[in-house]
């Protein structure tokens, strides 16, 4: 528990620009020191969807959900690429981006960030990618991967890809929406009999928006088979089973990535 303790706080740190504290690292895994994912690719694949249909309230990636990952695999070496299901301009859900000094350290970070902001702005159609060089697959949440992740074919079958091949596939909060068409060898739900985390029901009532959605998320996941497992409402929440890593809401977002890192790092052991 101290371990984790101080990675998370090593974890901020770097996120917010700075150091790590001295001896943050020390007796823990050394996982975001630039160079630990030197030649490890990750492609992160974001919603296209701009409203919740057949309605016209805004929506799109929740932002905190694609920069905290995005800037802890940077900073920890790796190659990350942005594309989106469409292609063009992720739609950022404004609700996930608040006045300056009042956001989450990397969304902070992301509002002066010049580059990334191009490249958000700017994706290309994650159809035109080879996945053939990447070691990891990354769903971003935000509603609007309800509205174009499960519809998506060659969504479903880039997810599959990745798992036969014992890559990582991680998703956060309604990333797991990604999960929901995607099916093993034998035609079966490929989160079925697994583990698998993503937001709660309770958390959808909470936030009022449990009848603009096409489905439940947790619900559909436990109909297809996974194991569904999660914490208090809004709190930090992830796991890992295997290849496949699963967070709960904005807030599990870092701890998502860094099981993606440990599922990296155990991959090269």
């Amino acid at each position: 528990m101290q371990n984790r303790r101080q990675l998370l706080q090593a974890l901020t740190a770097v996120l917010v620009g700075g150091a790590a504290p001295a001896g943050a690292f020390a007796g823990v895994p050394d996982i975001t020191r630039k160079g630990q994912l030197t030649m490890t690719r990750i492609l992160t694949v974001a919603t296209s969807a701009d409203r919740m249909t057949p309605g016209t309230e805004p929506t799109g990636v929740w932002i905190e959900e694609l920069t905290t990952p995005y800037y802890a695999f940077r900073d920890a070496g790796a190659e990350v690429t942005l594309a989106s299901i469409k292609g063009g301009a992720i739609p950022v859900d404004q609700r996930s981006v608040n006045a300056d000094g009042e956001n989450d350290a990397s969304v902070e970070r992301y509002l002066k960030d010049e580059a990334l902001k191009g490249e958000v702005a700017g994706t290309p159609v994650f159809t035109s990618i080879d996945p053939a060089g990447y070691d990891a697959l990354f769903l971003p949440g935000g509603h609007g991967t309800m509205f174009d992740y499960p519809g998506s074919e060659d969504l479903a079958r880039l997810v599959e890809r990745f798992d036969r091949e014992g890559k990582i596939v991680a998703a956060v909060c309604h990333g797991p929406a990604g999960l929901v068409s995607a099916k093993k060898a034998d035609g079966t739900p490929i989160v079925a009999g697994r583990r698998v985390a993503g937001f709660t029901d309770s958390e959808e009532r909470a936030v009022g928006l449990d009848q603009a959605v096409p489905f439940l998320l947790e619900t559909r996941l436990k109909e297809l088979g996974a194991k569904h497992e999660g914490g208090p409402d809004f709190a930090p929440f992830a796991l890992r089973d295997g290849n496949l890593v699963t967070g709960q809401n904005p807030a599990s977002a870092a701890r998502t990535a860094e099981l993606v890192m440990d599922a990296l790092k155990d991959k090269v052991a």
